[in-house]
């Protein structure tokens, strides 16, 4: 299994994330998404508002190569922060027509992620000091 138990909660608690693609002159671009985890394909998906249209859409199409980081911050007084990152490989995708939150209809095309890579902190542990938690690596 890609995800723990507490990562997939995580996930699907999730509003917001932000996805890392690489632009044809080699920068990085990282934009806001949305997105959902495919349970049974165990991707993530990122749907979007004419998402064939947008850069993140075409650097795929030369650069595979991706990373998600999904975050949040719990407390502030301690500061405690809760992150996902996921690296992987990313595909162009079409599904079927699907409606945004506000009810709109969504482009067809997606980004579908294949995790590779996961990194998790602080995710399954709110009790223990912040400084004290550990940053856990693995391969997917």
């Amino acid at each position: 299994m890609t995800f723990k138990s507490h990562e997939l909660e995580f996930l699907r608690d999730a509003e917001l994330g932000r996805l890392a693609t690489i632009q044809p002159d080699g920068t990085p671009q990282n934009s806001p998404v949305a997105f959902s985890y495919n349970e049974a394909l165990g991707t993530i998906d990122i749907a979007g508002y004419r998402m064939s249209k947008s850069q993140k859409f075409r650097n795929i199409a030369r650069n595979e190569k991706v990373a998600l980081v999904v975050d949040d911050i719990t407390s502030r007084d301690p500061w405690r922060v809760r992150c996902l990152e996921i690296r992987g490989i990313a595909e162009q995708a079409v599904i079927g027509a699907s409606r945004g939150a506000a009810g709109d209809e969504l482009d067809s095309a997606i980004i579908r992620v294949t995790p590779k890579r996961v990194i998790s902190f602080g995710i399954d542990d709110q009790v223990s000091e912040p400084h004290q938690l550990e940053v856990e690596r693995r391969d997917a």
